[in-house]
């Protein structure tokens, strides 16, 4: 009998992987194709001299990219660390930076959305500084700061807060002129107006600028990083491979960008699948 139930659960996790497969497969498959063909393609321009750069095999062929590869977790001290470490002091930078985005960018966007007067002040300033890329403040912020840690911070949060606060701002402008009509009818607090009404309306556009703003500060740190030298990070890793001509540990280290990159991305755009009210359902 137990031999009889053991087999029909593993017919049923069999069946379910199967439904599973059945189900994702569209959507596993035609990026998994899209990605070998890139592989191939540039294996190959590699290897008959199309591109200048090693090939992606580099990366196991190479004895210095392979440790790496293999060895992400080591930690010989100072900035001789394996790339996981290097990943994840990259990331507590975005991390923090784009934490303090966050919040300086949605209470501005709410009080500028509500206001006006305040939108018709600030939004010359705002969209001139959102125009300044990201590796022009580095300079200023190493002057201003200097050191850099905070100067790292400093640019990933002044990358960060444009689209949140933009978007913040333009979602408070759209709340229906209805939704308005019952505050006022139902004499609402500021408190519930802004828990019940403002938010929920807004929450969409903060998501939207969210999103984008992860990904720009993703980006912020690893130009960040190659300017500013001896911190840890994947940004100077990159750097200090690139003087040194390791040109298999760059792309490497591309690859964890790339992934990294993706992740979060995905990760916003799952939690706002779960937080956003979708009015489709």
């Amino acid at each position: 009998m137990t031999a009889n139930i053991s087999k029909r659960n593993s017919t049923n996790s069999q069946s379910a992987i199967g439904a599973w497969w059945k189900k994702q497969s569209q959507n596993i498959l035609p990026p998994l194709i899209a990605v070998v063909i890139f592989l191939v393609v540039w294996q190959l321009a590699s290897s008959i001299g199309l591109v200048k750069i090693p090939g992606p095999t580099s990366m196991v062929t190479e004895q210095r990219t392979r440790i790496y590869l293999m060895y992400p977790f080591f930690d010989l001290g100072g900035t001789n660390k394996g790339l996981f470490w290097q990943t994840m002091a990259s990331l507590q930078r975005v991390f923090i930076g784009y934490s303090l985005a966050a919040i300086v960018g949605i209470a501005l966007g709410i009080l500028v959305g509500t206001s006006a007067m305040l939108n018709k002040a600030l939004d010359p300033i705002f969209q001139f500084l959102r125009m300044i890329p990201p590796l022009a403040w580095v300079p200023i912020s190493l002057a201003a700061l200097q050191q850099n840690q905070p100067a790292a911070l400093f640019v990933i949060f002044i990358t960060a807060i444009w689209p949140i606060l933009i978007n913040t701002a333009v979602g408070v402008q759209q709340i229906p002129q209805d939704y308005i009509n019952v505050r006022r009818v139902l004499r609402l607090s500021n408190q519930k107006f802004f828990f019940k009404i403002l938010l929920p309306s807004a929450l969409p556009y903060i998501f939207t600028g969210l999103r984008i703003a992860i990904g720009l500060a993703w980006l912020a740190i690893i130009a960040a990083e190659i300017i500013m030298s001896g911190i840890v990070g994947i940004g100077f890793f990159i750097w200090d491979a690139y003087q040194n001509n390791y040109i298999s540990d760059i792309i490497l280290a591309l690859f964890y960008i790339g992934a990294v990159g993706l992740i979060l991305d995905k990760a916003m755009g799952y939690l706002q699948e779960r937080i956003v009210p979708n009015d489709k359902k």
